[in-house]
């Protein structure tokens, strides 16, 4: 398919940019399982292996695309505190729709989970879906064949005939069949015959024009970083956190192990995967040329690895069935993050 389209080129000075308009081949993904290689940034000496499903299933998407996902990860200069988490952080529509021509929107599901699916794969769009991980071949240290549990997956190819499927999901791409594809589409009996079985979220993403490359791209996102920082919090999470920290505490070591996997997820994981994501995204920002202290991307990553550390000492906390308030790896993790978000804010004013 071929289209005309107009990009905006962002000027040095003024706030208006000039539009230009160029030929663009669109062609579908092809309708076959995809040889993939995972992106860098999922790759090499990491102290968070996976951050959470829809972050990690982006960058291999963007990845699957031939985009680079790095420029895109500016919203995480906006995670804060919600009072018993980190935010859940997500890559942005908006940011995905300037920077890479990518659509994002909610698919309806009105009959059939697997007929919707394959409209969309064949006009070459990739559908995003929650589906049960208890169905999924790549979760089998985790969830496959143990635990019912949600997750989002990208699907690109489609065959139901063979009763299978490619999809992306954390930080690879992998092949669904046989009665695992019934599973994860709702086509098991036991699945099929219960009305009160509600469809999945699902969303779909459809390439509507070129993708920004090289100096432009980097202005785009230094652009969307800008944006971004106008809603970073008011104040230092990390400082709420320490605040709140000690009730949590309480209730870590009430609950148990299991509670404690779940807290880890959604408090360490969630701020040091975060951090560790904007590092990476401010030594791509250092490559293209803007200057970013070297110190910025360090204490950023510093978040990551402490967060790590923090895990670490509550996991022998619960052992030892002891009180550990952490006041260590807080000061760690507040001064580090004084030394990046404020500062990143200065910066570019």
């Amino acid at each position: 398919m071929t289209v005309m389209t107009t990009t905006s080129v962002a000027g040095s000075g003024s706030g208006s940019g000039r539009k230009r308009s160029r030929v663009v081949h669109l062609d579908p993904t092809p309708m076959r399982v995809r040889n993939h290689q995972s992106h860098a940034l999922h790759q090499g000496e990491r102290v968070w292996s996976e951050t959470n499903c829809y972050v990690d299933l982006w960058v291999e998407l963007l990845h699957g695309y031939g985009f680079d996902p790095r420029a895109a990860l500016g919203f995480t200069v906006t995670q804060d505190f919600e009072g018993d988490q980190f935010t859940f952080f997500k890559f942005q529509l908006e940011d995905l729709d300037e920077l890479y021509g990518l659509q994002v929107q909610e698919l309806a599901i009105f009959d059939s989970l697997e007929d919707r699916v394959r409209v969309q794969t064949q006009r070459g769009n990739t559908v995003l879906v929650e589906v049960d991980a208890f169905y999924l071949p790549d979760t089998r240290a985790i969830s496959y064949r143990q635990v019912h549990t949600k997750t989002t997956i990208g699907v690109d190819y489609i065959d139901p005939r063979a009763r299978r499927l490619g999809y992306f999901h954390n930080t690879g791409y992998h092949v669904l069949e046989g009665e695992d594809y019934d599973g994860a589409l709702r086509r098991l009996p036991e699945l099929a015959e219960r009305p009160d079985l509600l469809f999945p979220y699902v969303e779909f993403a459809k390439r509507i024009r070129a993708p920004l490359t090289g100096p432009e791209l980097a202005q785009a996102s230094a652009d969307r970083l800008i944006a971004h920082l106008q809603r970073r919090p008011a104040r230092n999470p990390i400082t709420q956190w320490r605040a709140a920290f000690p009730e949590h505490l309480d209730t870590i070591l009430e609950r148990g192990e299991s509670y404690f996997h779940l807290y880890t997820f959604n408090l360490m994981r969630q701020l040091g995967s975060n951090f560790e994501f904007l590092a990476r995204y401010l030594v791509w920002l250092r490559q293209e040329g803007f200057d970013i202290p070297e110190a910025m991307p360090v204490a950023s990553q510093r978040i990551a690895s402490e967060s790590m550390v923090m895990q670490f000492r509550l996991v022998r906390a619960i052992m030892r069935k002891r009180r550990d308030l952490c006041d260590e790896c807080f000061d760690v993790l507040e001064a580090s993050y004084d030394k990046v978000v404020q500062p990143l804010a200065a910066l570019i004013r």
